[in-house]
C-alpha cells in the first residue's frame, strides 16, 4: 500500500522524469506472430510530443519490455505495466517507462506491455479480445520465465493507467487456466495476483467479486458517480 500511495503522488506531482538510458530490449509474447494479427504489416509507429513523451501507434506485434531491478535489491514480486491511451495510441513513457524505472529502483520487476490498439483509425481489433489476449499472454509470459528474472510466480500483479486500467481490470476479473495447452507459456495462470487501476477506463464494468485479486484504485476526487463508480464498495 506504502508503494502505490508512494507512486501515485509521484504521478501527480509529475516527478517521474524520463531517462536517456537506453531501454530494455523488446520481448514479443508470441515469437510467431500475435493470434489475430494474421497479414498485418504496417510498421509500428513511435511519435515525440513536444513535452518529450513518447506515443506509439500500429502495433500488430506486441512485446513486454522488462525493467529488472538489481539483484540485491530485488523483492521477488512483479508488475504488468499498461499504459493509456484510449486504444487509440500507448502515452508509454509517463504511464509506462518511467513507471517501470521507478518501481525497477524499488525492487519490483516491472514489464511495460505494448498491446494492440482497438479504436486506432481502421483498427480491426478489439479491446476485450485483442489487447486482453495480449494482457493475459504477458502475465503468462512473465511468470514463465520467473527463474531468470527472480521473480516470484505467486507474486505476479498488474498495473494500468486509463484504457490500460480498463484491461487490468478485465484480466482480475476474467481469467482462465488453458489446460492441456502445449504452448509452455500458455500453462502458466492468467490471473494477476493484484491489480492497480490509476483512473481506469470503464468503470462501470468493473465488478469485484470474492475471488478478486486485491486491488489499488486512483481516481480524481469528482469522478464518483459521473464516472460509474458508485457501485463499488
Amino acid at each position: 500500500m506504502k508503494l502505490s500511495i508512494a507512486l501515485c503522488s509521484l504521478l501527480l506531482t509529475g516527478t517521474l522524469a524520463a531517462s536517456a538510458a537506453d531501454e530494455p530490449k523488446e520481448i514479443p509474447l508470441w515469437p510467431n506472430g500475435a493470434p489475430g494479427s494474421e497479414g498485418k504489416t504496417a510498421p509500428e509507429r513511435v511519435e515525440r510530443t513536444a513535452t518529450g513523451s513518447l506515443k506509439v501507434y500500429s502495433i500488430h506485434s506486441p512485446t513486454i519490455t522488462p525493467y529488472l531491478p538489481a539483484k540485491e535489491r530485488a523483492s521477488g514480486a512483479a508488475v504488468v505495466i499498461m499504459a493509456g491511451g484510449g486504444h487509440r495510441e500507448l502515452n508509454v513513457s509517463s504511464e509506462g517507462y518511467d513507471v517501470a524505472r521507478w518501481l525497477s529502483g524499488r525492487g519490483v520487476a516491472a514489464f511495460v506491455l505494448k498491446y494492440r490498439l482497438a479504436r486506432e483509425p481502421g483498427s480491426t481489433y478489439r479491446w476485450d479480445v485483442h489487447a486482453f489476449a495480449d494482457t493475459q499472454r504477458a502475465i503468462r509470459l512473465v511468470r514463465s520465465r520467473a527463474n531468470e528474472w527472480a521473480v516470484d510466480p505467486a507474486r505476479v500483479g498488474v498495473l494500468g493507467f486509463s484504457a490500460g486500467g480498463e484491461l487490468a481490470a478485465l484480466a482480475a476479473m476474467r481469467y482462465d487456466d488453458l489446460e492441456g495447452a502445449t504452448d509452455p507459456v500458455d500453462r502458466q495462470s492468467a490471473k494477476p495476483a493484484f491489480q492497480g487501476l490509476i483512473y481506469p477506463g470503464g468503470p462501470q464494468r468493473i465488478v469485484p467479486t470474492t475471488n478478486s485479486p486485491p486491488a489499488f484504485m486512483a481516481v480524481g476526487f469528482n469522478d464518483g458517480t459521473s464516472a460509474g463508480l458508485e457501485h463499488i464498495k
